[in-house]
């Protein structure tokens, strides 16, 4: 098997947490640069043979490094894509990709002049809850699907001294977990016609906004997706309703967790969900059935990265989905500034 190659730019939460534990699990993948100035020296005894470097020029200009991992506070993510890309490096870029449709239009072509391979780390495609519906919606068991409803929701009461909520530009939970709401909603349903949101700030002391609710006009279908920091008691992760059936479910992915706690895909359990979690689906008789849910799979994305850089396959997650989704970010921030619903075609003609 071909071997390549990653280096890995910036070692917070998501490099440390959501990446390289990945990487380091899929076969003909390597970790062999961090550039972060949070890695400390004990990151080799975790990575054997790893190199850590204080700026990530050095793995610019390693010819040996063949994929590059872009996952630093959002507003950085164009320029060191770009300069990944410039290099002649493959490269993945955490969510939300970058901060306007615009920078994505250009790194797309860009990836594409430079003859690499692009895509965006949107994890939560392998959740095990959405594989599950993704599942039921292709077996055609709820029929037409009128509403779905996904929730985001978390009990976070204290405002944390992180970039995410400090006022500079791609800060917010909108960019955070909505792209993640807004990337799902758009793999199951496409473009929206249109984007209605609502925007807020639920915490004392928070400095940007740390709640929202979005609808999108699919045609006829509506996707209506929300997320809260002071929601002590979540109802379901997700509502869909069809004219066959509802499907409901609640409880939320358990691989975010166990990676926090150092567990890696391929311990026993991964992935999987506690049966009470599963989810129950009502038929148009009225009788009821539980759903197992399908096991989450992250690795499943790096695996597919491995596939596109050695095979010419299709990458896990197209970089113009990505655009797709900041678009209707800034779409949803139009909207609610301006209290009104917008088209999608507005923001497509405002991005030229």
């Amino acid at each position: 098997m071909q071997q390549y190659s990653v280096g890995l730019i910036g070692y917070g939460l998501g490099g440390s947490t959501f990446h390289a534990p990945i990487i380091a699990t899929v076969p003909g993948l390597r970790l062999a640069r961090i550039a972060s100035r949070s890695a400390k020296p004990e990151t080799r005894d975790v990575y054997p043979g790893v190199q850590l470097d204080e700026t990530p020029q050095a793995m610019l200009d390693d010819p040996g490094i063949a994929l590059i991992v872009v996952c630093t506070p959002n507003a950085s993510h164009h320029a060191l894509a770009k300069a990944a890309l410039m290099a002649g490096k493959h490269v993945v870029v955490d969510k939300p990709f970058v901060l306007s449709s615009a920078e994505g239009d250009e790194l797309v072509a860009l990836a594409r002049r430079q003859g690499v391979q692009l895509s965006v780390y949107q994890n939560r495609r392998w959740d095990g809850d959405f594989l599950t519906l993704r599942r039921t919606l292709a077996s055609g068991e709820l029929g037409t699907v009128h509403t779905y409803r996904a929730h985001f929701d978390r009990y976070a009461p204290q405002v944390k001294a992180r970039w995410k909520e400090q006022p500079e530009p791609g800060a917010g939970v909108l960019w955070d977990l909505g792209s993640h709401l807004i990337d799902q909603a758009l793999t199951l349903f496409g473009k929206p016609r249109a984007v209605t949101a609502h925007l807020s700030v639920q915490r004392d002391g928070a400095q940007v906004e740390d709640a929202f609710e979005l609808m999108l006009d699919h045609g006829a279908t509506r996707s209506v997706l929300h997320a809260g920091a002071l929601v002590r008691s979540p109802g379901p992760r997700y509502q869909v309703h069809g004219t066959h059936g509802s499907f409901v479910k609640h409880g939320i992915d358990s691989q975010e967790e166990a990676l926090k706690r150092g567990g890696r895909p391929g311990d026993a359990g991964w992935g999987q969900d506690v049966p009470a979690d599963w989810a129950n689906i009502t038929t148009a008789d009225g009788t009821h059935h539980t759903v197992e849910t399908v096991p989450g799979a992250y690795q499943e994305f790096y695996r597919g990265m491995y596939r596109a850089i050695a095979e010419g396959a299709p990458v896990p997650v197209k970089a113009e989905d990505a655009v797709d989704v900041v678009r209707v970010i800034e779409l949803a921030l139009r909207s609610h500034r301006e209290c009104r619903t917008v088209h999608f075609t507005e923001g497509e003609h405002h991005a030229g």
